[in-house]
């Protein structure tokens, strides 16, 4: 479903943010059995320790580690977490964002209990955001009230002109109506902001629901017509005339996808990659009006812009000038009062969980809080962050986590430097960009000003508008200035972390460094298989198939000489052959190529991780005997680490939207696809050729 998106930057570069997310469980092992895995023969084994991080009482030992590693690392922990009513999918993050959302909470219902924060500070505006959220009885009084100026404009739309002024006052309102523009860096020239200009407009999750005539996509498109019937309904309208409006957005939408390209074709960034004269576009596209768009929103000084997808803007222009007036004025209303639907009265969010409810299967919605605790980070995330660090995020902790980056990223450098089938040329700018690679830890160095947003306790959906309107004026403003190196794509407590090829730089909120993700008290082997597998994710996300096409100062530039290009996208290849071949549920499969990106940094993060803890040990016990903690190895401990961050259970419904929308392959798959290729892991549990965690030599995927 649309939701619309705190950060325009991620949305319009068309790079995006490669996000990641892992998890293990906060539980502390209380088990001290030995391991059913004898360790390897050649081991030196030292005393046998009670270890942390990792809970033995999770594994089901009655699986062989060699033949589903997924099971065997947490199949008890899988039986004993269904899925909650309220959610799709169930893992340890789960565990630890419940965690983290009790101190959240208690900062916001401080703060909004705080009625005496001076105007104009962080305190009150967040405070007064979440109260104004919570307010659900002056919601229900208010109705669609605080929406009619804007559901009125839509009304006096009267000819081509007015719709283009109102489709640029709807870009600042983040409805998503038609296309995206905002500014972002130029991929091609990443010193300089540009305009960039993408394919949007549909209210669906992915342009196939709308194409397509399987079973699961007829659900979910006759789900989608009822709920805006029922949402037309809400607003006044008959039965009959709630179905016509209702079939219109949905053939205006079924056109818009039709030209829309599909997400494997949005992960190539040369192909939507298209620079031209603002005078060219409009000589191509006259109905969208984009010199009248720039010019409103403050963007009047472009002369060029960046299209993602031209064709994509051939059709809407097109539709612009041959659709009828009013059913243009319909899906611009349906655009709008959609994508506000969770700050309208619980009959129109009701509605709009209740088409979510059959993309994820989830049985009821999170509680309120739950819901404006995710719309206050989202809109007020580092004002609503200093508050979360300041309680949450040590120095030393930050230290810790530098520490280890700094090691991974050696690591990274000797992988580079070893590789047999790169020529020294690649390998020399290979090394430029994991030298000028930046790291952020924690929080922003300088914090977001939220001086101009003016927020109030008498109305939740003005505040979401205004938010929206200073958050969209925010990025226009960039347009001509430095590149703001200091900016964040995720608030202080987000349980998540990034790599932005524009900027070449890694991204790890403090809510990812704490247990179990990270933890001061667990051995080297866990941190380093937990958020040590996260940070070499990120890393080598420079280096997969996407993020390789951008250079050290972050610019679409091809580094690689064309054998050593073609030789990596070979080696690729057998990754995403493999991914092909899993497949979850009956008749659908992984798309190898959807998930190229994550799957490649998974492999080769974990790769790089794994040297770097060997060098951990080397350099912590030197020749001596390693303890062996709980019974486990380091070694195993690492792999089980890895294994236990990514223990989910989720509703076939979600899984199914995941494999069509997600880069991200399903999280037994995560853990297992990796693997497979590593002999490490088949030297730590002694597997042997046959078993089917192992890959003979020729199946077998190596990257560095």
């Amino acid at each position: 479903m649309k939701n619309f998106h705190y950060s325009i930057l991620a949305a319009i570069t068309g790079a995006g943010f490669a996000l990641t997310g892992c998890a293990s469980t906060p539980k502390v092992s209380t088990s001290t059995a030995v391991s059913a895995v004898s360790p390897p023969a050649a081991v030196n084994a030292g005393p046998v320790l009670k270890g942390v991080g990792l809970d033995m009482a999770d594994l089901d030992r009655s699986v062989s580690p060699c033949d589903d590693f997924f099971q065997y690392s947490g199949g008890n922990w899988l039986k004993s977490n269904p899925v909650p009513a309220y959610a799709s999918s169930w893992g340890p993050r789960n565990l630890l964002n419940d965690r983290t959302q009790a101190l959240l909470r208690q900062i916001l219902e401080d703060a909004a209990a705080n009625t005496n924060a001076p105007a104009g500070s962080n305190a009150q505006k967040v405070g007064d955001y979440y109260a104004s959220g919570m307010d659900s009885v002056a919601i229900e009084q208010a109705g669609l009230k605080p929406l009619t100026p804007e559901l009125d404009r839509i009304n006096a739309i009267k000819d081509l002109k007015t719709l283009q002024k109102t489709l640029a006052h709807e870009q600042t309102l983040g409805t998503g109506a038609f296309f995206r523009a905002g500014v972002g860096q130029d991929r091609k020239n990443s010193t300089v902001y540009a305009v960039n200009l993408g394919q949007d407009g549909l209210s669906m999750p992915d342009r196939d629901y709308y194409l397509k005539d399987d079973a699961r996509s007829k659900t979910v498109r006759t789900a989608y017509v009822a709920y805006m019937m029922n949402m037309f309904k809400l607003m006044g309208d008959a039965e009959a005339t709630a179905a016509k409006k209702a079939a219109t957005v949905l053939r205006l939408e079924t056109r818009l996808a039709q030209a829309s390209k599909n997400r494997v074709e949005l992960r190539d960034p040369y192909a939507n990659y298209n620079k031209m004269a603002l005078k060219d576009f409009n000589a191509q596209f006259p109905a969208v009006g984009l010199p009248v768009i720039l010019a409103q929103n403050g963007l009047g000084a472009a002369q060029e812009v960046i299209v993602g997808q031209p064709g994509f803007f051939k059709e809407l222009n097109t539709l612009l000038k041959t659709e009828p007036l009013s059913d243009l004025k319909t899906y611009l209303t349906w655009q709008l009062v959609s994508s506000v639907a969770p700050a309208l009265p619980k009959a129109y969010s009701d509605e709009a969980f209740r088409f979510a409810q059959v993309q994820s299967g989830a049985k009821q919605q999170p509680t309120r809080w739950k819901r404006m605790l995710a719309a206050t980070d989202n809109t007020l995330g580092e004002a609503f962050g200093q508050l979360y660090v300041d309680k949450a995020f040590s120095p030393e902790a930050k230290q810790k986590a530098l520490d280890m980056l700094s090691n991974i990223k050696a690591s990274m450098a000797e992988h580079i430097q070893s590789n047999t089938w790169m020529s020294d040329a690649t390998k020399a700018e290979a090394l430029k960009k994991l030298n000028a690679l930046r790291v952020k830890i924690g929080y922003p160095d300088k914090w977001k000003d939220y001086s101009a947003l003016n927020i109030s306790r008498e109305s939740y959906l003005k505040n979401v508008l205004s938010a929206r309107q200073w958050s969209y004026k925010e990025n226009v403003q960039k347009y001509g200035g430095p590149i703001d190196r200091n900016q964040w794509g995720m608030t202080p407590p987000t349980i998540n972390a990034y790599y932005s090829p524009p900027l070449n730089e890694i991204v790890f909120p403090a809510g990812y460094l704490q247990p179990p993700f990270f933890d001061p008290n667990a051995d080297d082997a866990v941190n380093y298989g937990a958020i040590g597998g996260v940070m070499g994710h990120e890393m080598t996300h420079g280096f997969d198939d996407q993020g390789r096409q951008y250079d050290a100062e972050g610019n679409l530039r091809d580094w690689w000489t064309p054998a050593d290009a073609t030789e990596f996208t070979k080696r690729a290849d057998v990754v995403g052959r493999q991914y092909d071949a899993f497949s979850p549920l009956d008749s659908v499969h992984v798309n190898g190529k959807l998930t190229m990106g994550e799957n490649l940094a998974d492999f080769a993060g974990l790769t790089i991780v794994y040297s770097a803890l060997q060098k951990q040990l080397q350099k912590k016990y030197g020749n001596n005997p390693r303890p062996l903690y709980d019974g486990f190895t380091p070694e195993q401990r690492f792999f089980l680490s890895w294994a236990q961050l990514r223990r989910t259970n989720i509703r076939p419904e979600a899984l199914r939207q995941q494999i069509l929308t997600d880069p991200h392959s399903p999280g037994q798959y995560r853990t297992i696809g990796p693997l497979m290729n590593m002999p490490e892991f088949y030297e730590a549990f002694n597997c042997k050729e046959g078993q089917k965690m192992v890959r003979t030599t020729a199946e077998r995927a190596k990257i560095w």
